[in-house]
């Protein structure tokens, strides 16, 4: 066997290995556009406590979904809220980095929009990003990787070093952005945060 299709296996086990954690209610770290980022299942209250336990962040703020395609975003988001004009801006920006902060359905857990009636999602163009949703079937949580007060992570080994081993990490580089992702509100276009 050769070299490559053993780092090819290993990879592919790191993977089979992260979604494990993702089915067993854990948080996991994975390399985004910017920063590594700290994501957990969506609907899982338990898996998003741990989260904000580790990040030490109030639910009140709310979360970001990272997705594969817009169709994984639709059971949170309110698609009817949008004017065609707007889905077309959102999508111009898609995939790529910009968040954008959409209607909540009724039904989308608190613990994902804190105390607002929307949340904030974005469609990723990082390729590890696309494989990892498409494989656990929905979007993940997204936050970026670093305890209160540190400098988020870029690295596997800057998040081996604030969170230590036992946190399942999937292994990669991040893109080639310098700033976290640009959050808009989508009904207004407003800027909540520059990217």
């Amino acid at each position: 066997m050769s070299d490559n299709s053993v780092s090819i296996k290993e990879k592919s086990d790191v993977l089979a290995d992260v979604l494990r954690a993702l089915q067993q209610e854990e948080v996991i770290a994975y390399p985004t556009e910017a920063v590594f980022g700290l994501g957990c299942d969506p609907d899982s209250e338990k898996a998003v406590n741990a989260l904000l336990a580790l990040k030490q962040r109030p639910w009140q703020k709310g979360l970001i979904l990272i997705a594969a395609n817009y169709e994984q975003l639709k059971p949170y988001i309110d698609d009817s809220a949008l004017s065609d004009s707007q889905r077309e801006t959102i999508f111009s920006c898609w995939p790529g980095a910009v968040t954008w902060v959409i209607p909540a359905r009724a039904e989308t857990p608190r613990w994902l929009t804190g105390s607002f009636g929307s949340l904030a999602v974005r469609v990723s163009d990082h390729p590890l990003v696309q494989q990892l949703c498409l494989q656990y079937g929905k979007p993940l949580v997204s936050t970026s990787a670093n305890l209160s007060g540190h400098e988020p992570c870029r690295t596997d080994e800057e998040v081996r070093t604030q969170f230590g081993p036992s946190l399942p990490v999937l292994f990669g580089k991040v893109g080639g952005r310098l700033n976290p992702s640009e959050i808009r509100d989508a009904l207004t276009g407003k800027q909540f945060r520059q990217g």
